[in-house]
């Protein structure tokens, strides 16, 4: 009988519990597979905290936030964390062996597939998972989690045109993305946002304010501006209370801003991601049966497939300017920047 261990790592993000259900009814009932739970990430792998997963264990996990296994930020090839005078990429290889694991499924963002990467690269046999609500990672046209993240940040950004339209207002709101700006404009987009700002495209805030008073000048009074979190600020702000400053220097317009912070990465994911969960969860058993290790399951276009965690590790998925939803965003008169 097959053996697997299981595992989520770094932020929490819809749709991480269905992914687990995915991969391990698929592995349990279709393939005959043992499951092995291991809690909080690299560091249950560490510490050996683990729990053999049944079928039962897993009712109720569609449409249920977090994770069930819990996560962590251990990262085993960087010093420090809850073991830190050990060889931790050595010992998980131990613990991996002394649990009898014939294959480690690990579910996680950019720095998991990189731990992965290097893991598989010692001779462990390993299947990941990609999951991000910041879209960022490379190979995957969407992970799960960034549909959820997008429609949290949608919803926000419809009932904040009620207030703008109501005070005539310039209303900033902030959602998350350090590098990438996919949930900004995405939200922003489907927000029906006057201005919006990413980490990948430059922006002047004097061509911003120009923009709102153009649009103050053909009888539109409120604006609304969505920024992702990564954009330069003068190193003192965030993003959201930077913006709505300037904002308000440089036209003298009444300006709020709004920070959505955690709630984008909480709560039930949409059907979309239960979906790619279920089908990408699924996926990571079948490969496990083929015996095609040290690969991340990946969607493109509408199919379910898989790439080398080689050719992935390290890489960022970015927004660029040819993006479709850039070049139309800037035909209706949306400002980025």
């Amino acid at each position: 009988m097959t053996k697997i261990g299981i595992l989520t790592a770094g932020g929490d993000c819809p749709g991480i519990n269905a992914t687990i259900r995915g991969v391990c009814k698929t592995a349990l009932g279709y393939y005959g597979m043992e499951v092995i739970g291991i809690r909080s990430g690299f560091q249950g792998l560490l510490t050996m905290d683990v729990t053999p997963v049944t079928d039962k264990d897993l009712s109720g996990l569609l449409n249920l936030g977090g994770t069930m296994l819990g996560t962590s930020r251990e990262k085993p090839f960087k010093k420090g964390g809850i073991i830190s005078d050990v060889d931790k990429p050595s010992l998980i290889m131990s613990n991996v062996k002394r649990l009898g694991l014939d294959c480690l499924v690990c579910i996680g963002g950019n720095g998991t597939q990189q731990t992965a990467a290097r893991l598989a690269g010692m001779g462990l046999n390993i299947v990941s998972i990609p999951k991000t609500i910041d879209n960022d990672i490379w190979g995957t046209d969407f992970s799960f989690g960034f549909d959820s993240a997008v429609s949290i940040a949608t919803d926000a950004i419809d009932r904040l045109h009620s207030t703008a339209s109501s005070h005539k207002r310039v209303m900033v709101i902030e959602v998350m993305g350090h590098k990438a700006g996919w949930i900004a404009l995405y939200s922003g987009m489907a927000g029906g946002g006057d201005v919006i700002l990413i980490p990948e495209i430059p922006y002047n805030i004097h061509r911003i304010g120009e923009s709102i008073l153009e649009r103050l000048k053909r009888g539109k009074p409120y604006s609304i501006v969505v920024v992702a979190e990564g954009i330069q600020t003068d190193g003192r702000k965030h993003a959201a209370p930077y913006i709505a400053e300037e904002i308000e220097y440089e036209t003298g317009i009444e300006t709020r801003e709004t920070v959505l912070g955690y709630i984008q990465r909480g709560g039930a994911p949409t059907p979309f991601d239960r979906n790619l969960s279920t089908r990408m969860g699924g996926h990571a058993a079948e490969l496990i049966a083929r015996g095609e290790f040290g690969r991340m399951v990946i969607l493109r276009g509408c199919d379910i497939a898989s790439l080398p965690l080689s050719e992935i590790a390290g890489k960022l998925k970015l927004v660029t300017e040819d993006h479709d939803l850039i070049v139309q965003g800037r035909r209706m008169g949306i400002c980025f920047g």
